[in-house]
């Protein structure tokens, strides 16, 4: 995405865990550009000992009770290309043309890249309709790259898609004991959707904030 906020680039090579967790408490965040870079943005997170579910938080979710969340380890060794041509075609559709390649999708499932963690979403009839590409340790984890089928012939868009696949990978980080969940940065204003979670902070360049209508009138 061309206008991506950037306010600092990180060339790291230290990867622990300790490190990495440092970075992200400073704003960073792990990016598809290369395995070792880091930039610092606008960044939002969820503080899971302070996340519940809201009355919308369990109306998506009914609305989404379908789907079900799977995990993979990355990289993964049976890829098929469709799941680069979902991700391309969600991401120049939202976002313009050249935002997300097939290619791209590729390299980060199939290498070795910053991201070791795929979130893949089924439907009851075992239909693979979302996916995201993530990173994860035992602090956090940072729902990176979600994607999804936009224009599906064997069945009709759930318009809640999106938000339920978020909100699943939200309950997953709790109930695996991370502290931190990852959405993102806060840069637009279609990004207030992720707005909407119990324990919601957001990073100001210098702080964690949690004045969400102080974002609101940012974006």
């Amino acid at each position: 995405m061309s206008s991506y906020l950037v306010w600092d680039e990180k060339i790291i090579t230290d990867f622990s865990d300790s490190n990495i967790n440092s970075l992200y408490n400073q704003g960073y965040l792990f990016t598809r550009v290369g395995k070792d870079v880091m930039n610092q943005t606008r960044s939002v997170r969820v503080d899971l000992n302070k996340f519940t579910l809201t009355s919308e938080n369990r109306r998506v979710l009914r609305k989404t009770e379908d789907i079900r969340l799977k995990t993979y380890d990355l990289p993964i060794e049976d890829y098929n290309w469709n799941i680069g041509k979902i991700a391309k075609d969600f991401y120049e559709t939202k976002f313009g043309e050249g935002t997300f390649s097939a290619n791209k999708a590729r390299e980060l499932l199939t290498t070795k890249h910053n991201f070791n963690i795929l979130l893949k979403y089924q439907d009851t009839k075992i239909l693979d309709i979302g996916y995201c590409v993530c990173y994860q340790n035992k602090e956090m984890l940072h729902y990176s790259y979600p994607f999804y089928i936009l224009r599906p012939t064997s069945y009709t868009l759930n318009p809640n898609t999106g938000l339920g696949m978020m909100l699943k990978a939200i309950i997953y980080a709790k109930n695996s004991g991370k502290k931190y969940i990852y959405l993102g940065s806060a840069q637009r204003p279609t990004d207030t959707y992720k707005l909407q979670f119990e324990g919601l902070e957001w990073f100001d360049g210098k702080e964690w904030k949690t004045n969400i209508d102080e974002l609101k009138r940012i974006l």
